[in-house]
């Protein structure tokens, strides 16, 4: 599933290439994938609008149109977003040639004649078009906690969120979209690895320095990441059709057996909270 550094990599291509474009139509083969309208009411009520911005909270993202309307999409496991110019440049061309780039089950086209095209291939993704304060009253939208690179998301808060999930282990918090949203699994192992926190460790004893520190790398991965145009271990992609970097410096997730750049030591993964973590036995205490 993209991760917070997948979706900001999204929204800002986005803001760069469709903002202030008009959507003057709309096809999908899978209108399963809208929520609370027929396919038809959604081409009627989206035809016309003006692309505002995009932004995104955690994994999720929100396309403000004119006229007070939101749309709101959620890539799920395997969704992605392309923009298609009339001329796209040969990089893209081959880009959009890749398989993974052929399941696309929505197309919004443009005034310019861009298209922006949903491709998914397990078609789990969610699009919900309704006025904006409608959009932030979902539950699932409601209920996201704090976004991982919001100002806001001090230590302080961070300190705080710990205190009071004192028995929770940090690998389980860090997942937890209702209390800070936007990590998951591949971010999760490479935060705690730079930490030298060891996944099953209970927030209640964590010292004020390991707290500190897995802090600090909190951010420190998720820019890294975002620099490098999020991870391409499955099926995410950039508006480009093009493959994310961040899969090339990961030091421990999807490294199972590798050596630990630290200290030579082989990765371990494990089931933990239904997913798999990675991390080094010996580097993280």
């Amino acid at each position: 599933m993209p991760e917070l550094p997948e979706v900001q990599t999204i929204v800002d291509d986005l803001n760069k290439k469709i903002k202030g474009e008009t959507v003057v139509d709309f096809w999908s083969d899978w209108p399963k994938a809208i929520k609370g309208k027929s396919l038809e009411n959604f081409k009627k009520e989206i035809k016309g609008r003006k692309i505002m911005n995009a932004r995104r909270i955690g994994k999720n993202i929100f396309i403000d149109l004119a006229g007070g309307k939101t749309l709101y999409v959620h890539l799920k496991m395997t969704g992605h977003l392309l923009v298609k110019s009339k001329k796209p440049s040969k990089d893209e061309e081959r880009y959009f040639e890749e398989k993974v780039n052929k399941y696309v089950h929505h197309i919004w086209f443009l005034k310019s004649g861009k298209k922006m095209e949903f491709s998914d291939l397990r078609k789990f993704a969610k699009i919900v078009l309704d006025d904006a304060e409608k959009i932030n009253d979902l539950p699932e939208v409601k209920a996201l906690g704090i976004d991982a690179m919001d100002p806001k998301f001090t230590f302080k808060v961070f300190d705080e969120i710990l205190n009071k999930r004192s028995k929770m282990p940090i690998g389980l918090l860090l997942m937890d979209q209702n209390v800070i949203a936007g990590v998951g699994n591949i971010y999760r192992s490479e935060i705690l690895y730079e930490s030298g926190i060891l996944p099953q460790r209970k927030n209640g004893d964590l010292s004020a320095e390991e707290r500190k520190k897995i802090y600090q790398n909190i951010l420190k991965v998720l820019r890294k990441a975002i620099k490098y145009r999020g991870t391409s271990d499955s099926d995410y992609r950039d508006t480009s059709g093009a493959k994310g970097k961040f899969q090339e410096v990961m030091r421990v997730y999807n490294r199972e057996g590798k050596k630990c750049e630290k200290c030579g030591t082989m990765v371990v993964r494990k089931k933990f909270g239904q997913r798999s973590v990675f991390y080094c036995p010996v580097c993280q205490k």
